[in-house]
């Protein structure tokens, strides 16, 4: 069982995840918009743009991404959960990092710490919040 995150985004979803796999260097993500629903469903729905994503799956690495559009408009952006992302080198990481902060808010910014060679906060431009870090076993993890 691997859990996966689902992102709600408001509007800009398939926007969202194509700079993810820019910045992730992954393939393009698997995206179902509302206009591909079946029309007794979109008729039971409130009018949202035909582009909106009813459904989005990105593979980054081993891991996946989850998304969609919110077009019942209940959805707060992201609080108190995070994505978290560790990179093979400080490099790797540390470019990332830059590349989802750019335009979004950092909360701790990439540095150092005493559990990592290189670790930072941030909430991007689209509301998604992460903890980007650098690959290093924690002494109760197993190694894989």
């Amino acid at each position: 069982m691997i859990p996966i995150p689902y992102v709600t985004f408001h509007g800009n979803c398939a926007e969202a995840l194509a700079a993810y796999a820019r910045i992730f260097d992954a393939p393009p993500a698997n995206v179902m918009t509302f206009s591909e629903a079946p029309q007794e469903m979109r008729d039971s729905l409130p009018e949202a743009s035909p582009q909106a994503v009813m459904h989005a799956a990105l593979k980054i690495g081993d891991g996946w991404i989850y998304a969609s559009d919110d077009i019942m408009g209940g959805s707060p952006e992201m609080a108190g959960c995070s994505i978290t992302v560790d990179l093979p080198d400080v490099a790797r990481a540390r470019a990332v990092f830059d590349a989802l902060a750019e335009h979004g808010q950092i909360h701790m910014e990439f540095e150092k710490t005493f559990w990592s060679e290189g670790f930072g906060t941030l909430t991007d431009r689209y509301g998604t919040r992460w903890m980007v870090g650098v690959e290093a076993p924690m002494p109760d993890q197993p190694q894989t």
